[in-house]
């Protein structure tokens, strides 16, 4: 792993708010030029994007979001690979909600009835928007998480650490490109898109989410790009297992809820779990306990994505 590496890890692992993600800019900004490159910080609607390499050439893009969670109580639990059960633990994250919503407004009736007073009860409806609110403000803007080892730090790593090392020959090929509030609904990679149009419809993705908890490291095509073989056989052919860790390019049903939604050739890219019934899994993100960081894991995919961007062929 490298310096760098290193310092975002005991640095720089909380980028939530303005000033965590200024100082963080400016830290990646000076390495990246020290590096060769002339990064830029694209400011579009709600976020500040950081990019090294050309958008409008470029027919590779690498990324990552660099932005970090709120912490919760209970995990952000994927499994990208079995929509009934994603569906079903999404739906028990809601019960809590009803129940505090049900608890307040007994509470308002329990008082109503003590004051024999009628004139708490229009509250009730605004008590269940409150409560609402409440809880969609602290998933999407609430405490930061401390601990981003693999949302989304390790894709940070992976991404820096590629560019680092990537040879003069072939940066001209690939735009890397920080993402900002992708926890915020996307919004970094949305506002690229918008301002780069060639690069959302023709350019190939790869975008590098929470990739260094798990030994079954997939990658998630969008439909598109299913259609198109010869791009899934380069990324096979570059990213290739070692060690315990495999990788699979999934042509079946699968989904991966990332920054590569935002482009119509992208591939997102995480390590999984395996577990008999539910299948492949991630855990522990969005919890103090996302402290695993599996440096195999990104050397894995840093080395693939060098060969990747080396022999990569666009329109093969």
């Amino acid at each position: 792993m490298l310096p760098q590496s290193q310092t975002i890890l005991s640095e720089f692992q909380i980028r939530k708010s303005r000033k965590q993600k200024e100082a963080f800019r400016s830290w990646l900004c000076g390495e990246l030029a020290a590096a060769g490159y002339a990064p830029q910080v694209e400011k579009g609607f709600a976020a500040q994007n950081v990019v090294a390499g050309d958008p409008e050439t470029a027919r590779l893009i690498l990324s990552a979001h660099y932005d970090t969670c709120a912490v919760l109580p209970v995990p952000n639990f994927l499994t990208p690979r079995n929509l009934a059960f994603y569906v079903f633990y999404q739906l028990l994250l809601v019960i809590p909600l009803f129940l505090a919503v049900a608890a307040a407004e007994g509470a308002l009736l329990a008082v109503a009835a003590v004051l024999r007073s009628r004139a708490l009860l229009p509250l009730m409806p605004f008590t269940a928007i409150a409560l609402s609110l409440l809880f969609v403000w602290w998933i999407i803007d609430g405490p930061a998480n401390r601990h981003t080892a693999n949302d989304n730090t390790s894709g940070v790593v992976t991404l820096l650490e590629t560019a680092l090392l990537m040879p003069e020959a072939d940066r001209g090929k690939v735009c890397f490109v920080f993402f900002d509030n992708e926890e915020k609904g996307m919004l970094g990679s949305l506002s690229f898109a918008r301002a780069h149009r060639r690069a959302k419809k023709g350019a190939l993705n790869i975008n590098f989410d929470c990739v260094s908890d798990g030994d079954f490291i997939q990658f998630f095509p969008g439909g598109a790009l299913k259609k198109d073989p010869a791009a899934l056989e380069q990324i096979e052919a570059a990213f290739t297992g070692r060690g315990g860790k495999t990788t699979e390019v999934v042509r079946g049903f699968g989904f991966y809820p990332s920054d590569n939604a935002s482009f119509k050739r992208g591939v997102g890219v995480c390590a999984l779990k395996r577990r008999k019934l539910i299948g492949y899994y991630m855990d522990r993100i969005h919890t103090n306990k996302d402290t695993v960081f599996e440096e195999e894991n990104i050397e894995l995919l840093r080395d693939g994505a060098l060969r990747l961007a080396g022999n990569f062929q666009p329109g093969a």
